[in-house]
């Protein structure tokens, strides 16, 4: 029931001051988000790492408001990539990035205002067109130091945008992922669309405001339509990424796996940061690929709302830190 307000929350200046100014937040945050800068979060990766864990990094921030900001996302993830390439990761530390930090909800016509590595940047056709200039570079740099990025889903109506930037950016880079959401009714055919190309997908429930138009309301409904679509995923020909906290959904995931014959680096198991430790590590040390969702910078606040969203204990946690320590 609480799951609706707190994602209005999310998208309130007046809600953001109040609890940006609340003295416990930053401790409460940090659960989730360990860094605010690249120098923060490198520490984190190899950690992460020395531990037997994977990592899909995400640097936070969604509402951009000029072609500007665009590009310094852009260049925020360049800088990470940068970072990354001594530690020889690999695959064991791609990239996760919203498309509308990098433009995608611009208003049409997009006129870019800014000087890119070639001088002032082409007035682009729309926000779309400037969402896939500034994430290939990204995903050319990624590839370049052996690792991949994935294309995380926003609300619906963000959706059709993102599928054609994927499809774009397969034809050069096939390993390139995308995320898909359970609790939407058009999942299950885009994961059988996604699942017969041999894409990498991760599949979460959903983490969103969205009407009843469009999208189950009910967790039992949305549960069983995640398990329906994994199914799908595990019996095609991609890898499916299974991003679920849900003790149930994960044994479920393994039982699924082991009926389509995939062995263990077939798929693997992803879990925010912050959340589930110990399981992360037990999941790890049997042999699993269990990647971490590790965020981080400035702007954590829409980020740190819809994990409060996602899950009662979260909400639980922070609600008594505010009271005992507010």
């Amino acid at each position: 029931m609480l799951g609706p307000v707190i994602l209005a929350a999310s998208r309130s200046d007046r809600m953001r001051r109040l609890i940006s100014a609340a003295p416990v937040t930053k401790q409460v945050v940090d659960r989730f988000i360990p860094g605010e800068g690249v120098d923060d979060i490198v520490p984190v990766v190899r950690d992460l790492a020395d531990r037997g864990l994977e990592l899909t990094m995400d640097v936070v921030g969604e509402d951009i408001t000029n072609p500007a900001q665009a590009a310094a996302a852009r260049d925020a993830y360049l800088e990470l990539i940068d970072r990354l390439k001594p530690l020889e990761l690999g695959t064991r530390a791609e990239m996760s990035v919203k498309l509308s930090m990098f433009g995608q909800a611009l208003p049409s016509p997009t006129t870019a205002l800014f000087e890119g590595p070639s001088g002032p940047t082409p007035t682009f056709r729309d926000g779309h067109e400037l969402a896939l200039k500034n994430v290939r570079p990204v995903v050319e740099a990624a590839a370049e130091i052996g690792t991949t990025v994935t294309l995380d889903a926003e609300d619906h109506t963000t959706l059709d945008s993102m599928f054609a930037i994927h499809e774009e950016l397969r034809k050069d880079f096939p390993g390139t992922g995308c995320v898909i959401q359970s609790y939407l009714f058009r999942t299950e055919a885009d994961a059988r669309r996604l699942a017969a190309n041999g894409s990498r997908v991760r599949l979460v429930k959903g983490a969103y405001k969205e009407p009843a138009s469009v999208a189950y309301q009910d967790k039992h409904e949305i549960d069983r339509a995640y398990v329906r679509i994994l199914g799908t995923l595990m019996e095609g020909t991609g890898y499916p990424m299974i991003g679920s906290h849900d003790p149930r959904l994960i044994a479920i995931g393994q039982e699924l796996a082991h009926r389509a014959g995939r062995k263990l680096d077939e798929y693997e198991f992803q879990m925010l940061y912050g959340i589930r430790g110990d399981e992360q590590s037990r999941l790890a040390a049997e042999g699993h690929r269990m990647r971490v969702y590790t965020a981080y910078g400035t702007d954590w606040y829409g980020y740190f709302m819809r994990r409060l969203a996602e899950k009662p204990a979260n909400l639980r946690f922070f609600a008594r830190s505010m009271l005992t320590k507010g």
